[in-house]
């Protein structure tokens, strides 16, 4: 009887561990994605899976089209360096092979529809070649507007560290805890690239190369000053915090200031096409046998290329470097 007894409380201990068990596994997991969810960048949610720092660091390396070692990994470095200023992530010829399939894909439908052979080539290129460049750019200027306004919030976090006492490592890994991204990510890796090896003027710099932010070049350019002549780096990361916001104002402001310009550019650009296609629509008979005449494509071709330099010529008007 007490044999059977002590086998009811042992079953009972063991379903007691079983529940206790399962509901802190169940919790652990949910704290694990709940932690990943909660942090402020790529990198964070990368270290959050309880991966080693060192293999966290190539794999945002490599991701953006590098080396282990913070290098260019193919021969265009003009090419790899817009891939990489551009934040997207992936395999870049992954990314290379989409565009030229779809373009590929493209050119063999219109084959397929009787249309002529230079208009596939043309259509080919355009998604192919010129499509892949437009989307890099494109997300190099919104990645790199976005940098500029939280560098100032990054060199004022790294000021009030070094004024509590941190060395300067220490300051740049807390704007990798706290700033989202696209800084969060990046000063995250100056931060690794620091412990296993490299000096801060050197991780800077290599975070210029993979930015492309000018800011970040009078950043390296004090930094390497600093090093080698000495002086107050927070009143120098202070002076720089205060010039870019200055400089984030003045951009902002021409902004507002141009935006007729660049409304008028729109609108005389997108006019001529837009009344186009809207004869073609609802007079399909307004132009008549016009478009056989031989001189029709020359004069709509020199018609596009004179818009297209009037165009040019309202960015430039529109558009300043400073």
């Amino acid at each position: 009887m007490l044999t059977g007894q002590a086998l009811l409380y042992f079953i009972y201990m063991l379903a007691a561990a079983s529940v206790i068990l399962t509901g802190e596994a169940l919790y652990l997991s949910f704290a694990g994605r709940r932690s990943r969810s909660l942090a402020v960048n790529r990198r964070l949610k990368r270290l959050a899976g309880e991966v080693p720092a060192e293999q966290t660091l190539q794999g945002l390396l490599r991701e953006r089209g590098l080396t282990d070692s913070g290098d260019f990994l193919f021969g265009l470095v003009w090419l790899n360096r817009l891939y990489t200023q551009s934040g997207i992530t992936g395999n870049p010829l992954t990314f290379a092979a989409t565009f030229l399939l779809a373009g590929l894909a493209m050119a063999l439908l219109l084959l397929l529809f009787n249309s002529s052979a230079l208009a596939s080539l043309l259509i080919f290129l355009i998604l192919g070649l010129v499509l892949p460049l437009v989307v890099l750019r494109r997300a190099r200027n919104k990645r790199i507007r976005k940098f500029a306004k939280q560098l100032p919030d990054a060199l004022d976090m790294i000021v009030r560290s070094l004024r509590a006492g941190h060395p300067a490592s220490v300051a740049v890994g807390l704007v990798a805890r706290e700033m989202p991204d696209p800084l969060g990510t990046e000063f995250g890796i100056v931060s690794d690239e620091i412990t296993f090896g490299l000096s801060i003027e050197q991780a800077v710099r290599k975070l210029s190369q993979r930015v492309g932010f000018e800011g970040l070049q009078l950043l390296s350019v004090s930094l390497s000053i600093q090093a080698k002549t000495g002086g107050n780096l927070t009143e120098i990361l202070t002076n720089l915090s205060s010039v870019l916001r200055e400089r984030q104002k003045l951009r902002m402001k021409i902004k507002a200031l141009s935006a007729e310009g660049r409304v008028s550019a729109w609108i005389i650009s997108l006019f001529p096409v837009v009344m186009f296609f809207t004869l073609q629509i609802l007079a399909p008979a307004y132009y008549g046998g016009v478009w056989g005449n031989p001189l029709v494509f020359p004069i709509l071709l020199l018609f596009g290329l004179w818009a297209l330099l009037g165009d040019f010529i309202m960015y430039r008007m529109v558009t300043f470097d400073f």
